[in-house]
């Protein structure tokens, strides 16, 4: 059974010195341990027997104080006075500039808050070295970018920071009224005119559709509906960093977060559920209409009871940064554990301009040379 919340792990929660030379250990995602950046050492993150645990959303509907934790016992955190995110770190990481928008980083960091804790983690999988490469890679393939771009891809542009996302479960009973539409065809006569005036009568098969009164219940079993707990960064590019390899996901333990930061979470559990409520929706929605059968469905009324919810807080990796030109922010962002990159990217008007005129240039030329034969 799960240790109630409030019963934190001492042990967990403590620094990660170096048994070598007395340094911070930090998280390597290559190798999945606690490595020295001075003298190498590496010390293998013990391994928890037990299972990610749901927890009752009821409960957490408003959490006690015995309920929530801070990430780590010497965690800090600071806001971006910009675009207000709060991103949690363990010293000896600093936060210098806001990973989602750029701006510097002014407000001295102050010790982190208690939040419902994270169940679990999925740990970063590539360095910030491949990262970095591949957004190299990516920026390499916008031909039309302006050259500032490319001052971007340097190892400082992007952090690794942990992003807050919610699972949801639940079973659902929806009852419905409706009507099943059953197609049947009728024969039409009609009369068409030729160019010659002439008029001729023909007949043609018209779908037609019979409507009968339908109602009632679908059930289903919702398990892990993954809604993202950030604002900072849109929802298409959230979407676009999928898929993510949840069953690799691991009971929480700070010391995956030695030498990365992750973001609180900024969609509540109440709100986080609302969004997950929209997906089950659409669900809901195909399994009436396969249950009103036809060849047509309407569905006038529907009432769904959700019973037996339960919730997990997660963090899932991403290495992200943030540029701004011409007074305009631009995100990019590397999914840690496949290395997918998605982002903005700016147009050169200058560019642009110079392949207009170079194209035009280049068919003045043909046409100068075909005339002048």
């Amino acid at each position: 059974m799960q240790a109630p919340p409030q019963q934190v792990d001492q042990e967990k929660v403590r620094r990660y010195p170096c048994a070598s030379c007395g340094a911070i250990l930090v998280f390597e995602p290559k190798d999945g341990v606690l490595a020295c950046p001075y003298c190498g050492h590496k010390e293998v993150i013990p391994t928890s027997a037990e299972e990610v645990q749901e927890r009752s959303y009821e409960e957490y509907l408003r959490p006690r104080e015995g309920q929530l934790q801070v990430l780590a016992q010497n965690a800090l955190e600071v806001q971006c006075s910009s675009c207000g995110a709060i991103v949690t770190f363990v010293p000896p990481e600093v936060a210098r500039e806001c990973d989602f928008c750029g701006a510097k980083i002014v407000a001295q960091p102050k010790s982190a808050d208690p939040t419902i804790a994270p169940e679990g983690v999925l740990p970063f999988h590539i360095t910030q070295q491949q990262a970095t490469a591949n957004l190299k890679q990516w920026i390499s393939s916008r031909w039309f970018a302006p050259n500032a771009l490319k001052k971007f891809a340097t190892p400082e542009a992007i952090d690794g920071v942990y992003l807050p996302f919610w699972t949801y479960d639940a079973n659902t009973v929806s009852y419905y009224t409706g009507e099943r539409g059953e197609h049947y065809y009728e024969t039409e006569t009609y009369t068409e005119t030729d160019s010659q005036g002439n008029t001729e009568t023909k007949t043609r098969q018209v779908q037609r559709t019979r409507w009968y009164p339908a109602a009632g219940t679908v059930s289903r079993w919702f398990d892990d509906i993954l809604i993202p707990a950030t604002k900072s960064l849109p929802a298409n590019r959230l979407n676009a960093l999928e898929p993510w390899d949840l069953p690799e996901i691991k009971p929480y333990d700070p010391a995956y977060l030695s030498g990365f930061k992750a973001q609180r979470y900024q969609v509540e559990l109440a709100e986080g559920f609302e969004q997950a409520k929209a997906i089950a929706a659409s669900v809901i929605d195909s399994d009436m209409r396969r249950d009103i059968g036809g060849d047509e469905q309407r569905v006038f009324n529907i009432s769904t009871h959700y019973s037996a919810i339960t919730f997990k807080h997660l963090l899932l990796p991403v290495y992200a940064g943030a540029y701004r030109l011409n007074e305009k922010v631009y995100q990019v962002v590397v999914n840690g554990r496949t290395g997918e990159v998605q982002g903005d990217r700016p147009y050169s008007f200058w560019k642009i301009t110079l392949l207009i005129l170079s194209i035009l240039l280049v068919i003045l030329i043909i046409y100068l040379l075909a005339h002048s034969r």
